[in-house]
């Protein structure tokens, strides 16, 4: 067994969607990143890769790279689950904690676990996905960025 942690955080922006494990969610300002910004599947990406000693996703996904400019970053999460599953491991669960101040995400926290599981060809049930206030507090607090952490167990096959 191997276990892995990732942790993102991406500053909001003006004139960009706000995507968050996968899901486009209405607010007036998205994250600032090369690709999608997705926060959650970047922290998840880097947590799986973490754990297989494979890097993290700025090795395999560099943002100085015209090809990954605005991807979608379940593509990149495919992408590292097939890399995980080449290595001879498998996934056995992800745990995720999103701190965002606003907007609240517990109306979408169920289509994310479903398009991370999707993503990485698992059960729905392996797979976290959990959010908290910063009570104000930071940068989370005055709503400049949302950070996520993840955790994930591996073994090999």
């Amino acid at each position: 067994m191997r276990i892995g942690l990732g942790i993102d955080t991406h500053q909001f922006a003006e004139n960009r969607k706000l995507i968050v494990g996968g899901v486009e969610i209405d607010h007036h300002k998205g994250l600032k990143g090369h690709s999608d910004a997705d926060v959650l599947l970047h922290a998840i990406s880097d947590a799986l890769l973490g754990a297989a000693a494979l890097g993290d996703i700025g090795k395999h996904f560099p943002d100085t790279s015209a090809e990954f400019k605005d991807i979608d970053s379940k593509i990149l999460l495919r992408h590292v689950g097939k890399l995980i599953a080449r290595e001879g491991y498998s996934i056995v669960n992800i745990d995720s904690m999103l701190l965002m101040e606003r907007p609240k995400i517990a109306p979408y926290i169920t289509t994310m676990r479903e398009n991370i599981a999707e993503c990485l060809d698992l059960d729905v049930g392996k797979v976290a996905v959990k959010a908290t206030t910063n009570e104000k507090l930071g940068y989370v607090g005055r709503e400049e960025g949302v950070t996520a952490h993840a955790v994930c167990l591996i073994e090999e096959k």
